[in-house]
């Protein structure tokens, strides 16, 4: 009777244990839009951002975009102004869509940038670590900004679920493993004056 109990027993101690393993392995394949780092400076134009994201896909939106979906992304840069008598005044702002496909004739990814702009790449690596780099994007004029008043700038990657066919629309919000989590990072600056 007891051997009976004890081999019931393990089995469900592996049960557990395989539970435990799955339930790790499904957070672990999730994807995941870090930001490194985010700046806005002058320059020739008026001010620019510049921002680096760590980005990670999952495995099952790897699959899909080796099967020929396109993944779409989302930069959003936003500066405003606090005001202590009502919500905070939208000083500047610019949106820029990317788009991420695979090219299986030529075995290449090729992210697209704001639907003109088109650049392949061999790994898929190589795609997501373009994708995650904004160089001097311009936001606004330099007459938008007064220097030295304090403002507040937010910068947000994001995929983009409107973007996926409906079928897939519907395992986006469903399913964990076609999220990618993006947090905005914000962060208050200052324009100098100009010498």
């Amino acid at each position: 009777m007891t051997v009976f109990i004890t081999h019931c027993w393990k089995k469900s101690l592996e049960r557990i244990v395989l539970l435990c393993a799955v339930l790790l392995l499904g957070t672990a394949l999730a994807g995941d839009i870090e930001t490194r780092r985010a700046t806005i400076a002058p320059d020739e134009r008026g001010w620019a951002v510049s921002a680096e994201f760590d980005v990670q896909i999952g495995a099952r939106l790897e699959e899909a975009v080796r099967k020929g979906v396109p993944l779409h992304f989302r930069f959003e840069v936003q500066i405003k102004r606090k005001r202590w008598y009502w919500i905070d005044e939208h000083v500047a702002g610019r949106v820029l869509q990317y788009r991420l496909s695979y090219q299986a004739l030529t075995r290449q990814y090729r992210l697209t940038i704001g639907g003109h702009l088109h650049q392949n790449y061999d790994s898929l690596d190589e795609a997501l670590a373009a994708l995650g780099r904004i160089a001097r994007l311009n936001v606004t004029d330099r007459t938008a900004l007064r220097p030295g008043e304090p403002l507040t700038a937010a910068v947000r990657l994001s995929l983009d679920h409107t973007q996926l066919p409906k079928p897939l629309q519907i395992d986006a919000l469903a399913d964990r493993d076609w999220r990618v989590e993006a947090s905005t990072h914000t962060w208050q600056f200052t324009p100098v004056p100009e010498q």
